[in-house]
């Protein structure tokens, strides 16, 4: 057997074994791609939510309307809930995949048809930023091309299990997916149960500390590392605490924040007594305690 056949077995093994799983997925005019996890329930991108109700259609035809059971935003992860017939859920593979893993991404157009494409892993241990703006670690790099209405779709590998969901196109055609590791299956079924991840907030908008230094400087303060507020939501946990727009985070916690990262990790630690945060105000430095809330 030649590379081509091995190639072609390989793709019509992976359409077979996964493909009965995936759906297509379409809010409003925008169309996207999910896999059945569980009986009643859709695992797909968090990003590709843009409406509280979906018309999903089956590899048998079928056609449902389905509605998020529950969405983790910042970690680009949702769970629909919809009636899955005798639609079987995928098979998730045991352990990770390795660099040079041949991968297919599969999505289901709005026509019905499946879609097959073939690649393979290319980078390990990747991240991007996820709609809300944390940083998702630890994706999977792969080549296989993805196009309009694969978001969320399954990346399988030659024996059509899940490896992850393909989330972010790059340039140069690679893609980012989502690596379907024993932590993102914990979260998809918490979520298929309705269970949304809590994650702590503040309450602000900040800029970037490079923009933030930029900005010091034009108006003749000194340059310090630093977040700065752009805007306060009013009633929020900094509003309540006395944070205020132009205000530069220099510190949370007692750890110094120079990067939004810097932040979101002292948040995924905060403890409900809340978290000291150092502000820069001018020139003039001050201390504040956020009772951070849920979000």
């Amino acid at each position: 057997m030649d590379v081509l056949e091995e190639l072609q077995q390989a793709t019509a093994t992976a359409a077979a074994t996964a493909g009965p799983a995936v759906v297509g997925l379409r809010f409003g005019w925008r169309p996207a791609s999910g896999v059945v996890i569980a009986q009643d329930r859709v695992l797909t991108c968090a990003h590709a939510v843009r409406r509280d109700e979906a018309a999903i259609s089956f590899a048998d035809g079928r056609r449902a309307t389905g509605r998020p059971a529950a969405i983790d935003a910042a970690g680009d992860l949702a769970v629909i809930a919809v009636e899955t017939g005798d639609a079987p859920a995928i098979e998730w593979r045991d352990g990770p995949a390795e660099l040079g893993t041949p991968v297919f991404a599969l999505a289901r157009l709005g026509d019905g048809a499946l879609r097959v494409t073939s690649g393979a892993v290319s980078a390990l241990g990747r991240s991007f930023r996820g709609p809300r703006g944390r940083r998702i670690a630890g994706s999977v790099e792969h080549t296989a091309a993805v196009a309009r209405g694969s978001a969320g779709g399954p990346l399988v590998d030659a024996s059509g299990r899940l490896v992850g969901l393909s989330s972010v196109r790059l340039d140069g055609g690679l893609v980012l997916a989502l690596t379907a590791d024993p932590d993102l299956r914990a979260r998809a079924e918490g979520l298929a149960r309705g269970e949304a991840p809590v994650r702590r907030t503040l309450g602000v908008g900040v800029v970037s500390s490079r923009a933030a230094r930029r900005m010091r400087r034009a108006v003749g303060l000194p340059e310090r590392a630093g977040l700065l507020v752009r805007e306060v939501q009013p009633g929020g946990p900094a509003a309540v605490a006395g944070v205020e727009a132009g205000d530069l985070i220099v510190a949370a916690a007692g750890s110094p924040v120079a990067s939004i990262d810097d932040l979101h990790a002292v948040l995924d630690g905060a403890e409900d007594s809340g978290i000291a945060l150092a502000l820069v105000r001018g020139e003039v430095e001050r201390e504040v305690v956020v009772r951070t809330e849920e979000g």
